[in-house]
């Protein structure tokens, strides 16, 4: 009884024992009812797919000049790619707006935001971790340290 217990297991793994008899014995053309099973088993069975493939990740520079330009790193977002948002040449009314709008669409979508530079923001989705040690220099000095300048 274990025996077949053990076969089941392994037929259920994929490691099938290979029949004993000989291809000669057979007619050309003709399967063995075991074989036919096992053929009928196979096309049952799901695709090998490989769990190490990367995807290349898109990443998606924006520079907004009018406020209607965050629906677009909204739309991003939720398409799970990251967004670095440059702020360097906008005036500070709309800056303050634009990072408090992706600072709201990340925190919705569970991803995460970090100011990388002066002006200079990466907004990723929560399938994207981001690791700098940035983040403790720019906490002294405030996220809108730069448009004090």
């Amino acid at each position: 009884m274990s025996k077949k217990l053990m076969d089941r297991v392994l037929n259920f793994m994929g490691f099938e024992e290979e029949p004993l008899e000989d291809a000669n014995e057979r007619e050309p053309g003709a399967l063995a009812e075991d074989e036919q099973s096992q053929q009928r088993g196979k096309k049952n069975r799901g695709q090998v797919v490989s769990l190490h493939a990367q995807r290349q990740v898109r990443v998606v520079v924006v520079e907004p000049t009018v406020f209607d330009n965050v629906q677009s790193i909204a739309d991003n977002l939720k398409n799970r790619r990251p967004v670095i948002i440059n702020l360097e040449k906008a005036e500070p009314d709309l800056a303050k707006r634009v990072v408090d709008f992706v600072m709201g669409a990340t925190y919705a979508l569970n991803g995460s935001i970090q100011k990388i530079g002066k002006g200079i923001f990466l907004s990723v989705p929560s399938n994207v971790d981001i690791d700098s040690e940035l983040g403790e220099q720019f906490s002294e000095k405030g996220i809108f340290a730069w448009l004090k300048q």
